[in-house]
């Protein structure tokens, strides 16, 4: 009997600083997309073949409490060996050093520590702290400063107080070492409620201060109109992250599906969720892609 060869994928997971800077120097950007369950995780896989694309696979703490951090992590692997270009396993604002580390641990190539909330020199002091962690184990590290607000959260009158400072946002990278460095420019998270205004010559600003030293990223790009994430990514970011709009595009399609059908097998009634996170997905890393 005539012997089957099957060619098998064996990429692995990588750290997300050579996904950064490999963006930052064709002037493009990395698409992060988070995913809560193995159909936006499938979805994301699709999309990113469909455009031979790398991608940064995110997880919340919220999901890694839902899911399980060793089904998270084995699921993001078995996504690594399908994808045909490098991605990224990342914690998204990770809240203590004690996670961290457990995602590390787990096998997690990236994480972050959010410590925007905190005094400069404590925000500084844990972030550095993660990243001798984790590089120590070749795991990248993105850190915060700055407030990137919550739109169901009322506004500060002066909301550009909390944006982040150029002098700050130099210190920080320098005195922690981290590989990225999420900004706060105007964007927020959640679905927006006013008109969305980004601060580019802060951004500029920024840019010109930090260099090379670390990947900037924004955060809250779910809803942002088209044309201002790419004039951020031709302005030097080089990370935007996207969640409302895939969370948004599964749990509509899921409702539309279960309206118009008594169907109860869920490969079928998820299908079409899956393809619609999916064409969100592709969207998303078409931006990321073509900002000129």
């Amino acid at each position: 009997m005539p012997r089957i060869h099957a060619e098998a994928k064996t990429r692995q997971l990588v750290a997300s600083r050579p996904l950064l800077s490999a963006a930052y120097h064709s002037r493009r950007a990395v698409a992060a997309l988070n995913f809560y369950n193995a159909e936006t995780l499938l979805a994301h896989v699709r999309a990113a073949n469909a455009l031979r694309a790398s991608i940064i696979l995110q997880t919340t703490e919220s999901t890694i409490n839902y899911m399980g951090l060793g089904l998270v992590v084995a699921m993001a692997r078995a996504a690594a060996a399908e994808l045909d270009e490098p991605a990224a396993l990342h914690l998204d604002h990770g809240g203590s050093y004690e996670l961290a580390e457990r995602c590390v641990e787990a096998g997690y190539t990236s994480v972050m520590f959010d410590g925007s909330k905190l005094p400069f020199a404590e925000n500084c002091a844990l972030t550095q702290r993660v990243v001798e962690l984790a590089h120590a184990h070749g795991v990248s590290v993105e850190g915060e400063l700055g407030t990137v607000a919550h739109n169901d959260e009322a506004a500060p009158e002066d909301i550009t107080s909390f944006y982040t400072r150029p002098e700050d946002a130099l210190r920080f990278v320098e005195e922690t070492g981290v590989d990225a460095l999420a900004i706060a420019i105007g964007t927020a998270h959640g679905f927006y409620k006013s008109e969305v205004r980004l601060d580019f010559e802060r951004l500029d600003r920024i840019r010109d201060a930090v260099g090379e030293r670390a990947a900037l990223v924004l955060h809250g790009g779910s809803g942002v109109p088209e044309e201002l994430l790419r004039r951020a990514v031709g302005h030097g970011i080089s990370k935007i992250n996207f969640g409302t709009e895939l969370k948004d595009a599964f749990t509509r399609a899921v409702k539309a599906t279960l309206a118009d059908t008594d169907e109860i097998d869920l490969r079928k009634t998820f299908a079409p969720a899956i393809y619609a996170v999916q064409e969100m997905a592709a969207k998303k890393i078409k931006i990321c892609r073509g900002a000129f």
